[in-house]
């Protein structure tokens, strides 16, 4: 796809836990992303990632090691022309644009290779680097719900930003 995103790799599990076993990125995902995160966790995400078709779940790339993992997540019903979009950085790489890259890259793929019109994120009220990573996006804030989330017994804001395809 480029050097800033590939499919993820059954190679890539041991640096996919190593990264991912971070308290401080578990704490903005939801329960789905285990803590602590082991080997046989990554084994299991990158076997699930590697078998959808268009594949949904990347790597993100940096000097070309993986470095976390961003995904865009078509939703059916009435909110099929809806993606959302997810990611996490492993702590050694925030602050480094990576993940506005990463993030952009990925808008551009969702809109190639899905049939939507909105990409959105629900980042945690109090994660303020994810939504600077957004905003850096091109990503719009379009509002908030309070105390919507319930994670490691506090409640959180959600926030909801969002990005529309371009029309021409």
């Amino acid at each position: 796809m480029s050097d800033l995103l590939r499919p993820w790799q059954p190679s890539d599990a041991a640096r996919m836990a190593q990264l991912a076993n971070n308290y401080d990125i578990a704490r903005f995902m939801s329960d789905m992303f285990p803590f602590p995160y082991a080997i046989e966790d990554a084994e299991r995400f990158i076997q699930m990632s590697i078998s959808h078709q268009p594949l949904r779940l990347f790597a993100i790339l940096f000097e070309g090691q993986p470095a976390g993992g961003i995904g865009i997540h078509p939703q059916g019903d009435i909110m099929r022309k809806n993606a959302e979009l997810g990611y996490w950085l492993g702590k050694i790489f925030w602050g480094k644009g990576i993940a506005t890259a990463a993030v952009r890259k990925m808008v551009n793929y969702g809109f190639d290779h899905f049939d939507i019109d909105r990409i959105f994120a629900r980042p945690f009220g109090s994660n303020t680097g994810s939504q600077r990573v957004l905003e850096k996006a091109g990503f719009t804030f379009e509002g908030r719900l309070e105390k919507t989330i319930f994670k490691n017994g506090m409640y959180e804001d959600e926030l909801f930003y969002a990005v529309r395809r371009p029309r021409e």
